[in-house]
């Protein structure tokens, strides 16, 4: 397990399977639709070396999560040779302790080790507002491509559906 930022009440570090299992059970208890899979399919790509899997420990309870995928394969700037933040969170006890702020910060200084530009993708529903305003004020910017959903630009008149597949790119050069 690699240790990437430690003070007095947050550890960010590599993501376990008991991480895994105590963020599913909390985001359960959240009312959120949640599963283990995830995590699991996030520790697998880890292992395969094509991802960094974090979890945020804050006075010894797993809070938050964010992944970094080297070379992305989805999205806006798929295979191109970009790093992509991928599922991030902290849970709703947690919030408003700058632990957000840290796994981005530690999620950054990865992808910096592997290309000039960072990106992700953003849901558009009110449910994302407060990372809306975060990636702004943090230098993203849209990518300028529009609309996706899942896996493809939502074309001009498409009709879509407001779910967390509906997303805006952003990217970030350092």
């Amino acid at each position: 397990m690699e240790i990437y930022f430690k003070d007095d009440n947050l550890t960010i570090r590599t993501l376990t399977y008991s991480d895994a299992e105590e963020i599913t059970q909390e985001e359960c208890a959240q009312g959120w639709n949640a599963s283990i899979d995830k995590y699991c399919n996030r520790l697998k790509d880890m292992e395969d070396g094509k991802a960094v899997a974090l979890a945020a420990v804050y006075q010894g309870k797993a809070a938050g999560y964010i992944n970094v995928y080297f070379n992305s394969q989805w999205g806006a700037f798929a295979n191109q040779g970009l790093c992509e933040i991928v599922d991030f969170g902290v849970l709703e006890k947690y919030r408003r302790l700058g632990i957000g702020s840290r796994l981005m910060d530690t999620a950054e200084q990865i992808a910096k080790q592997y290309s000039d530009r960072v990106y992700l993708g953003v849901g558009l529903h009110s449910g994302y507002g407060s990372a809306q305003r975060m990636y702004v004020k943090r230098g993203y910017i849209p990518d300028g491509s529009g609309v996706w959903y899942g896996e493809s630009v939502c074309e001009q008149n498409a009709n879509c559906v407001n779910d967390d597949d509906l997303v805006l790119y952003f990217y970030k050069k350092f």
